[in-house]
């Protein structure tokens, strides 16, 4: 069984021999290493195999794990890409970096009053549901850009880009049309806010795709850690 380690190292050849194929710099799209329902001690193997940035879908989860390796791993960086319910905006605004899942004001806002004063304003992707599937949280494309709008003016927050959570689909062209729907808006909005630099899509079993279609930033959670713990 290969080590943690070792699937990183895979990962980032996935990563490098697919950016390499469209004739993009591999440095061009970052590796978000998804740890949901994984113990701290993973976290902490692939934070000495040199990885940095982490996603969580459960809040209280991922807050345990961040109390507990704060001292050990203090400059990771903790993205929450899970649904966010008001009740839990405060927990998030206080621990974490970067929200992807915003698709409504009222969280927005919520999370900017929360942002403590000492902390860098929170990192936010507003969420894009490409698929239009009724059963997936997300803006409708046209919904953004009035959303950006009054995200953008939040003082706690900084608006750095877009994701998406395609259909669950085995046809590749189904999912280059959404993934390659979500760059066009990226890059639409970007002409408005400079500070864009963030579009995330793609995951363990289509990240090559998602780099083919623009992706900045894959979010592979399987490929690393293995299957997820019920």
């Amino acid at each position: 069984m290969n080590t943690i380690a070792q699937q990183l190292q895979l990962v980032h050849d996935r990563i490098a021999g697919a950016a390499a194929r469209c004739g993009r710099p591999a440095a061009d799209v970052g590796l978000l290493a998804v740890s949901k329902t994984k113990p701290a001690a993973d976290v902490a193997a692939a934070y000495a195999a040199g990885q940095r940035q982490f996603g969580e879908n459960y809040v209280q989860e991922a807050v345990d794990k961040i109390k507990a390796l704060r001292t050990t791993c203090p400059d990771i960086r903790w993205h929450l890409i899970g649904p966010l319910q008001s009740n839990k905006s405060r927990l998030v605004a206080e621990h974490f970096d970067w929200v992807h899942t915003v698709d409504r004001l009222k969280i927005a806002q919520r999370l900017s009053d929360q942002r403590p004063v000492h902390m860098r304003p929170l990192n936010i992707c507003l969420q894009v549901n490409v698929s239009g599937e009724a059963s997936k949280s997300g803006l409708a494309p046209a919904e953004v850009a009035a959303l950006a709008e009054r995200v953008d003016v939040l003082p706690g927050l900084c608006l750095r880009g877009l994701m998406t959570i395609p259909e669950a689909t085995d046809d590749p062209e189904i999912l280059r049309s959404q993934l390659l729907e979500l760059k066009q808006l990226f890059d639409r909005m970007a002409e408005k806010y400079p500070r864009l630099d963030t579009l995330s899509m793609g995951m363990s079993n289509d990240l090559e795709l998602a780099v083919a279609c623009g992706s900045t930033l894959v979010r592979v959670g399987t490929a690393i850690f293995g299957s997820r713990n019920p």
